[in-house]
């Protein structure tokens, strides 16, 4: 019988009571001891049990699927999963495939419903084992705020977090621009945009150093900790800490907030009336254009700005503002004008699957090594909750880092998916005959010449790649097909009309 082992550990070695090797070397004389059994795959995660989205166990599975071997074997059930849904799913997976299951310290016959009875009752004790640590952990940071002490996450501007008595104490040099913003804000009636802009002029900076901006703004004009309040689960507590703005001063802004409506969370989300949204980018500082607009005189005026320039203003980029009619205008009849010359697409798609070719092989070099960046990173944060259950490492200290650890390990599984995919079903594109060629371009002209503007937006998002803006008379689009360019996608004086060379 062709066998494959599977071995998890959620921390470091050092702190777990069965560490790989021992889980390898004991599954190893295990199927030693088995008649006709011999190991042909070993599959390893280090990942908490919770999540079915491991490298390990995908692969697994995915061999599972293949029928490359008979029997998945596990040390115990609880290295295979902490959930009895997780269980049920990979149950699920195994029993489609053909394949058995085998724990080296549980012998439970997992083809009877008797045995699959006590495979599900070891995990329901394991999910509540985790539950359990779960509340503790919680439990623990709501009477640390019911008691007023700083949690967890981001210490606010204009505090400082003071580890002995594990409240929050002023910071000397952030506060006093704290009470600045509450007093402009309040007092001169100064809008958070452009409070932010007199901020940055004169020189005020965040504790990144970065310019002031209105959302920072509006986050410490809502934020409760400056008149003496923790904020923990839904709940303001009492805190002993220092307040910076009398109550009196912050209920006032409160009401000039709700009057003005300026909190993002007031005010309606609606989709970019903007055709190049997010395609436009700055050549100077490599920010993206957004679309913006203002009222004059001839009515309304719709342009393309830096974001840089737009948040911080031109003494942080100095990013040419463009018309946004004149710019979409031009891109369409450019993009018209490009799909027309078919020698060009069709020598940029037959380039485009060469060099498709030639990278697939180190398509699985990037699998590998996202696989051990998921790995690295998912062992830091174990060892964080590790330092933590053991009292050397309090809350505070280790928040904001076990965010943004978060943060990166959901966009290295999102990556490891989509790299995963491509491995198993990578044809080679056709290029597109004569026929679809024409549709194609007699699609878009008329799109360009009867379509509304939905119709139009998504022509340009999905055949425009980026739009690279250095100045009005350098502007330099870049097409897909799926990467189609112009060989000199240069425009003339006005800064409005890009234009294929003849």
């Amino acid at each position: 019988m062709k066998v494959a082992t599977y071995t998890r550990i959620s921390t470091d070695e050092k702190h777990q009571p069965y560490s790989l090797d021992a889980q390898s070397h004991r599954l190893g004389a295990y199927a030693e001891s088995q008649e006709d059994w011999q190991i042909v795959r070993r599959f390893t995660d280090q990942k908490s049990g919770v999540t079915l989205e491991r490298p390990g166990l995908e692969r697994a599975l995915r061999e599972a699927d293949a029928k490359r071997f008979d029997l998945l074997l596990v040390y115990r059930v609880d290295r295979l999963a902490r959930s009895v849904r997780g269980l049920a799913q990979i149950f699920e997976r195994l029993d489609a495939a053909e394949v058995l299951f085998r724990s080296a310290t549980e012998p439970f016959d997992t083809s009877t419903s008797a045995g699959r009875m006590m495979v599900q009752m070891l995990g329901v004790f394991a999910e509540f084992e985790r539950a359990t640590i779960v509340e503790r952990i919680v439990a623990g940071m709501e009477r640390k705020a019911a008691r007023g002490e700083w949690t967890a996450g981001k210490v606010p501007f204009g505090y400082q977090y003071d580890e002995d008595r594990r409240f929050l104490e002023i910071n000397p040099d952030e506060a006093p621009i704290v009470c600045l913003i509450f007093e402009r804000y309040a007092r001169r009636r100064v809008g958070a945009a452009t409070l932010g802009k007199w901020l940055a002029g004169h020189g005020y900076r965040t504790r990144q150093g970065k310019p002031f901006n209105f959302k920072i703004i509006l986050g410490i004009l809502r934020n409760r900790v400056y008149i003496g309040e923790i904020f923990f689960r839904g709940t303001y507590h009492p805190s002993p800490h220092p307040p910076l703005v009398d109550p009196t001063l912050f209920q006032q802004v409160q009401e000039i907030l709700d009057e003005r409506s300026e909190d993002a969370s007031l005010r309606r989300s609606n989709q970019s009336e903007y055709l190049l949204t997010g395609r436009v980018r700055c050549g100077n500082c490599g920010k993206r254009y957004l679309g913006a607009a203002a009222h004059g005189n001839g009515g309304r005026y719709s342009y393309y700005v830096c974001f840089s320039r737009q948040r911080y203003g031109r003494g942080s980029c100095q990013g040419d503002r463009l018309p946004a009619d004149q710019l979409e205008t031009a891109i369409l009849n450019q993009l018209v004008a490009l799909l027309e010359r078919s020698d060009l697409v069709r020598e940029s798609i037959n380039a485009a699957i060469v060099k498709r070719q030639e990278d697939r092989p180190d398509r699985q070099g990037e699998i590998d090594h996202v696989d051990a960046s998921i790995k690295r990173t998912d062992a830091s944060l174990a060892r964080y909750f590790n330092a933590f259950e053991s009292g050397s490492l309090p809350e505070s200290a280790c928040g904001e880092r076990i965010a943004e650890l978060n943060k990166q390990l959901s966009a290295l599984r999102a990556r490891h998916h989509e790299l995963c995919l491509d491995q198993q079903d990578d044809p080679d594109p056709e290029p597109p005959t004569d026929d679809e060629l024409a549709a194609l371009q007699e699609y878009a002209r008329e799109v360009v010449r009867d379509g509304d503007r939905p119709a139009r937006k998504a022509l340009l998002q999905a055949l425009v790649s980026e739009i690279r803006v250095v100045s009005r008379t350098e502007i330099y689009p870049t097409f897909s097909l799926p990467t189609v360019r112009p060989p000199t996608p240069l425009v003339p004086p006005t800064g409005f009309e890009p234009v294929l060379p003849p």
